[in-house]
């Protein structure tokens, strides 16, 4: 067995990485976790699509997870996704009235994915969007994008991220489908990889 001296930060040894999954179907999924828009609210729309390898297969295990300021532009700063009954322990899941802007959705069997939310409002000078983080086999660490919704071009114009991606805009915006419905294609790398955001 060989010792080291941890009072030396020069002897130290990284850790080294593992990707991200799958092991996490146990303790994240929780029940009701795409539906983040209030029950029966008017405004409701549904996002959704597939996340795509290099190769442009589904996944079947990847995890997304959305978080979106409310239709005013402010930041919700309630509780309620994760309610737990304080007798069993168990998950209760939302209340179904407050919009908290956040849900976590697994993919399924086809590698697709939904949620419901409400439509974002615009922060500061930029374009109305989601935030996205997406976990999935094969990943060092999670990655995160953005999602835009179309209908308000000038605002999409001027936004300071699409204006420093230029072509690659377009996997940044969701598909309009009609019916407050749009799609949404998370494609890891390869033709069409998604811009994928770093922060520091």
């Amino acid at each position: 067995m060989t010792k080291i001296d941890t009072s030396s930060p020069e002897q130290v040894l990284p850790t080294p990485s593992h990707t991200v999954g799958p092991f996490y179907g146990y303790a994240l999924p929780f029940r009701g976790g795409e539906e983040i828009a209030p029950l029966g609210h008017p405004d409701t729309v549904t996002v959704h699509g597939y996340v795509l390898d290099g190769a442009g297969e589904p996944l079947p295990d990847a995890f997304v997870e959305l978080w979106a300021p409310a239709p005013d532009g402010t930041v919700p700063r309630v509780d309620g996704s994760m309610r737990r009954d304080p007798a069993t322990g168990g998950h209760l899941g939302r209340n179904g009235v407050e919009f908290t802007g956040w849900g976590r959705v697994q993919t399924d069997a086809d590698g697709h994915w939904y949620a419901r939310t409400l439509r974002p409002g615009a922060r500061g000078g930029n374009a109305p969007y989601l935030s996205v983080c997406v976990f999935a086999r094969g990943l060092l660490t999670h990655l995160f994008t953005r999602i835009y919704l179309p209908g308000d071009e000038a605002s999409l114009a001027a936004d300071p991220l699409l204006t420093r991606v230029g072509d690659r805009r377009a996997t940044l915006i969701a598909d309009d489908e009609g019916r407050a419905t749009y799609r949404f294609d998370i494609r890891l790398q390869g033709e069409g990889e998604t811009v994928f955001l770093e922060f520091q």
